[in-house]
């Protein structure tokens, strides 16, 4: 877990849970509650949830694994997101993507040794015009290259 993370607690990831069944398909909102307590949505919980919902734990980390903003650890303090979508492909992105991941030293979904950036692709920002896109914490930003990357990093204290 991270530093400004509780560590999971196997009491409170049953409450978290007893407090969502009341809801059509609580499934969702169960996996939101308790990535913004714990910063991911922590495997014991899983069981918990399956058991609670009577599904099996593979239906559970099905649903999980489908949805790229679940976490099974928690992120960095900062997220970082470079778009993969052609338009910015064509504009160079998986270059720099490439020479981010390799200025970090992680690979995608990773986290850099300081613990202060993951790394993510995304699958379109809606800049296309503006492409290679990124967003670091839910701000998009537009006409990426290595200078504005190693800006945007910097202020991420990587």
């Amino acid at each position: 877990m991270s530093l400004s993370q509780p560590a999971p607690n196997a009491e409170e990831i049953r409450e978290i849970v007893a407090s969502h069944l009341n809801l059509e398909g609580p499934l969702l909102p169960i996996f939101h509650a308790l990535q913004e307590q714990f910063g991911c949505v922590p495997q014991a919980a899983l069981p918990v949830i399956a058991e609670a919902l009577n599904i099996t734990r593979a239906e559970v980390h099905g649903v999980m694994s489908f949805y790229h903003d679940f976490r099974e650890v928690p992120a960095g303090r900062h997220v970082v997101k470079i778009c993969r979508a052609e338009a910015c492909q064509a504009v160079g992105a998986d270059a720099l993507a490439a020479r981010t991941l390799e200025k970090l030293g992680t690979e995608w979904h990773g986290t850099t040794a300081n613990g202060a950036v993951t790394i993510e692709p995304v699958y379109c920002l809606g800049l296309c015009a503006c492409g290679p896109a990124a967003m670091v914490d839910n701000k998009v930003v537009g006409r990426v290259d290595d200078a504005k990357m190693a800006k945007l990093l910097a202020e991420a204290g990587a």
